[in-house]
């Protein structure tokens, strides 16, 4: 393929993936409304991910805790659980990274929290893909902690745990990354004046 249609097509596939989005409006706005009854109750908002979705957790609680557009927005209670590289590396090093999240959620995780998992395979305990993510959705069900999870491929092992999921249909792991910032960047559009 040459380097031209080669651009084109990527584009042209991300592009899509991102306007069929809008077919999601209701799922996409059922999630703000449980983001906003957390926040009215005083409680938190969890995020986690790995790789490039813990980046994105990260981006997401900057946006969240700081301002987005509007800088004179109340501040939304958000941490990210992938932002801590102390916590994460005491870990897994003195334990096993696929509890990591898990043991978070013990510490700073309280009955009525909302945890939102980014990941772009959905996780699979038994090809041990995203087990900390799994784990940390175990751990929240028991704890009275409500999930959201933006997923990609088939929804993989965490789309029978959440509460919510939204599944991005591709297996691209860059568009679906694209996808999920793109539905994380409308939320914080929708909470600006909230």
């Amino acid at each position: 393929m040459k380097k031209k249609n080669f651009v084109k097509t990527y584009f042209e596939k991300s592009g899509n993936l991102i306007k069929s989005l809008a077919s999601e409006e209701k799922k996409i706005q059922y999630i703000i409304q449980n983001i906003r009854n957390c926040i009215k109750r005083n409680k938190k908002i969890l995020i986690a991910g790995n790789g490039g979705s813990s980046s994105d957790s990260d981006h997401f609680a900057g946006e969240l805790v700081c301002t987005y557009k509007n800088r004179f927005r109340r501040s939304i209670p958000a941490i990210s659980l992938s932002s801590n590289s102390a916590i994460i590396t005491a870990w897994a090093n003195d334990f096993n990274f696929s509890t990591v999240y898990e043991r978070q959620l013990s510490s700073i995780g309280s009955n009525g929290d909302l945890l939102i998992l980014l990941s772009t395979s959905g996780g699979n305990k038994k090809k041990n893909q995203s087990t900390n993510l799994i784990n940390a959705a175990n751990k929240a069900k028991k704890m009275g902690i409500k999930i959201i999870s933006l997923l990609g491929n088939k929804g993989g092992d965490l789309k029978k745990i959440s509460d919510i999921s939204l599944i991005i249909d591709s297996n691209q792991t860059s568009h679906i990354q694209e996808a999920h910032i793109a539905i994380l960047h409308y939320i914080c559009e929708d909470l600006e004046n909230f």
